[in-house]
């Protein structure tokens, strides 16, 4: 028996990056699967990929009626839903506060905060009581980012942090009929985030980062020999999502690689100290 069998699942942001690998993941676990992204060009690939396997809507996350849209293909098409993910997100560039310019500080502010918060809270609205009646799960993704310094500038470590605070409301609010937890990655490869137009990064990728240097990087800070993909992250979406979890809700599972529990002393920190 697969992970999924019988599930209806929505994934937000399935487009590409983390979003796509969850979807391949779903599919190969027996989901029935559908796809709510915004960019034309990124649907007009899954359907190549995917075909009429995979149910595909074109929308905003911070859009009401794009997610009651995207609701009422799902149900049409499958009749239920069972689980919602959230895989939106943009980044802000990681940089500094005060590298930014005070008069576009409340633009970046409310574009990433839109996308990578109020998109998730919308989607919780809309669909929870779809996901009543089915005992259903949600599943959102944080970020290591909420837990620790630099893994990303202010406003996206503000918006992860939010994330974070926001899966441990609504698993109280939505108890007992849906579960609600989420996953905090770090790093990922080939990562597809983009940066605000307020900074003008909206054509950035955090995967224009030469991926030797961000592999490099990422590694020296781990315990683990290699950079995660979409894919390697995905089996803890599915289980979230899956009748299977009788257990867990209003958890955030941090995969980290290790990244909390590194050695700092045996980096060379005694050899300075006793200097």
């Amino acid at each position: 028996m697969q992970m999924l069998d019988d599930h209806v699942v929505l994934i937000l942001g399935g487009g590409s990056g983390l979003g796509l690998g969850i979807a391949r993941h779903f599919l190969g676990e027996g989901a029935r699967v559908a796809i709510l992204e915004i960019s034309e060009n990124k649907l007009t690939d899954l359907a190549t990929e995917f075909g009429d396997d995979v149910l595909l809507v074109q929308g905003d996350v911070t859009r009401i009626e794009d997610l009651e849209a995207a609701r009422t293909a799902v149900l049409e098409r499958f009749g239920r839903i069972d689980a919602l993910i959230g895989a939106q997100g943009i980044f802000d560039g990681n940089i500094p506060l005060r590298d930014i310019p005070t008069e576009q500080i409340e633009k970046v502010f409310d574009e990433v905060l839109h996308v990578d918060v109020l998109g998730y809270i919308l989607a919780a609205r809309v669909f929870v009581d779809e996901l009543e009646k089915t005992d259903g799960a949600i599943v959102f993704t944080s970020s290591t980012a909420a837990y620790a310094a630099d893994g990303g500038g202010l406003f996206y470590t503000a918006a992860k942090g939010a994330v974070r605070s926001v899966i441990n409301q609504l698993a109280f609010e939505f108890a007992p009929k849906v579960r609600v937890n989420g996953v905090a990655p770090s790093g990922i490869a080939g990562s597809q985030l983009q940066g605000p137009r307020a900074l003008g990064l909206e054509n950035n990728k955090q995967s224009d980062i030469p991926v030797e240097d961000f592999t490099n990087q990422f590694l020296s800070l781990t315990l683990t020999p290699t950079l995660p993909t979409p894919e390697e992250y995905a089996p803890l979406y599915a289980y979230l999502a899956s009748r299977h979890n009788t257990t867990m809700t209003g958890q955030t599972i941090i995969a980290d690689q290790g990244l909390f529990n590194r050695a700092v002393i045996s980096n060379g920190v005694a050899d300075r100290v006793g200097q």
